[in-house]
């Protein structure tokens, strides 16, 4: 399902664009498992962190959605003391492991329970292995090339961001979003060259999904590099527009309203509110000004 580059391309850009405003360790966990759990369709997924003291496996974050029930977000797990089982022989080689049949040998019978496949790599900082992304699936042999290829950039994710916030140099990545951003220019390009915002059902998520970030990124770049917020942003397109046809002869036989529908508004309030905050005027006395003026 994943394995074209620009598939992983795309996941990569929503995982890193979806972290890029998390500045604590535990926010950063767990934004990862459930985004492994929504945007990879994987059943459980978890972060396990190295203690040092104890020498044991914390998990810090987990989500699942087995069953095909809802994503639920698990806190309380037991600890794993490294030296027994897969996560503990991840963190002594410092390599991934790929199960294709986990087999449990049960104590009162001996019998060998199948709990399907499983896959664990190390996240690392400064070369030194300080935790484990853990998934697990009910199928066997489900976690094919392409999905060992991406969780290990998912964990180098990880360990970016990790490393950005012990360095405490999360506030210069938010800073440095400027106007030469990619996708700040392929958001234009949609806007100005296919007008997008003529659709009346535009929100945030689908272009996101578009641009293959996340909302809440889309919304802090809009933010930052318009001064406004998403609404805004779209209705200020949408009113040039109707400010062009009003100005046009071809439309005088349109009503307001009219124009404004084929702008990309879907009802008659929200638009005169945004028309009058944009140009300080009503549409109607904006189309008399127009038609005094030529």
């Amino acid at each position: 399902m994943y394995s074209n580059p620009i598939s992983i391309t795309g996941i990569l850009s929503y995982f890193a664009t979806s972290l890029f405003d998390k500045n604590k360790r535990d926010d950063v966990l767990l934004d990862i498992v459930e985004n492994c759990i929504s945007q990879l369709q994987l059943q459980e997924c978890s972060i396990y962190m190295i203690c040092k003291e104890n020498k044991t496996l914390i998990p810090k974050a987990t989500y699942s959605n087995k069953n095909n029930c809802e994503i639920t977000k698990r806190k309380k797990q037991i600890p794993i003391l490294i030296g027994e089982g897969i996560l503990s022989k991840v963190v002594q080689l410092g390599k991934y492991q790929c199960i294709e049949n986990i087999s449990v040998i049960t104590d009162d019978n001996k019998k060998c329970i199948t709990r399907g496949s499983k896959l664990s790599v190390p996240i690392f900082i400064r070369e030194k292995v300080v935790g484990v992304l853990d998934a697990e699936h009910d199928e066997k042999a489900y976690f094919k090339s392409h999905h060992i290829a991406l969780f290990l950039l998912i964990a180098k994710l990880t360990e970016i961001k990790l490393s950005q916030i012990n360095a405490n140099t999360n506030t210069v990545v938010l800073t440095n979003i400027t106007n030469d951003n990619a996708y700040f220019k392929e958001l234009n390009f949609l806007m100005k060259e296919e007008k997008i915002y003529v659709d009346p059902n535009l929100g945030l998520e689908n272009i996101s999904k578009r641009l293959q970030i996340s909302s809440n990124y889309l919304s802090q770049l809009i933010n930052k590099l318009e001064g406004c917020n998403f609404s805004d942003y779209i209705n200020s397109y949408r009113i040039e527009e109707v400010k062009s046809k009003l100005k046009d002869p071809d439309y005088d036989n349109y009503t307001v309203l009219g124009i404004a529908m084929e702008c990309g508004f879907n009802s008659k309030s929200p638009f005169y509110s945004a028309f009058k905050k944009h140009t300080g005027v009503s549409p109607k006395e904006y189309r008399q000004q127009q038609q005094i003026m030529s």
